[in-house]
């Protein structure tokens, strides 16, 4: 399988973004960067869309992902629940849980979120604690709390 990654500056800090050639495999500040460099057109696509998002212009993304081959059937049903949160709203882990059909598996739901890998693209930083706290974020909660901000519209920390 060919693999290739581009990275780039946001406002949070630089995204590796990677694919199989066809579909992105990974997001994050330090996915994996198998293979090498290249601005393929699913990357090129990626990357356009991020910096949407950052502009401001884009609220949803429509990227051909591909899920980890090893995943449980539950932790693909919590990132395909992840995905549907709505841009600018939060749900906790309890109600993620409860979405993913084991409202009591709120823990497990948590470290589903923190396995997630589309960082920003299937937006585990809308998940919150039960008491509405940021919790848990693979890149800092200082970078969770810029995005649910950046999200409302709140500016003045951005």
């Amino acid at each position: 399988m060919n693999k290739n990654f581009t990275a780039f500056k946001t406002p949070v800090g630089v995204l590796t973004v990677a694919s199989d050639g066809d579909k992105i495999i990974s997001v994050g500040f330090d996915a994996k960067k198998e293979g090498g460099a290249a601005e393929t057109p699913v990357l090129k696509n990626a990357k356009k869309q991020l910096l949407e998002y950052f502009c401001g212009k884009r609220k949803t993304f429509d990227l051909p992902l591909k899920f980890p081959a090893d995943a449980s059937a539950f932790r693909l049903k919590i990132w395909q629940n992840m995905a549907r949160i709505p841009y600018g709203k939060t749900l906790t882990y309890g109600g993620l849980a409860a979405k993913a059909g084991n409202e009591k598996a709120a823990r497990a739901c948590g470290g589903a979120c923190n396995k997630n890998p589309f960082m920003i693209v299937v937006p585990c930083h809308r998940v919150v604690g039960g008491s509405v706290n940021l919790t848990g974020y693979a890149g800092g909660l200082n970078v969770k709390k810029y995005l649910l901000d950046f999200e409302n519209g709140d500016k003045k920390n951005n």
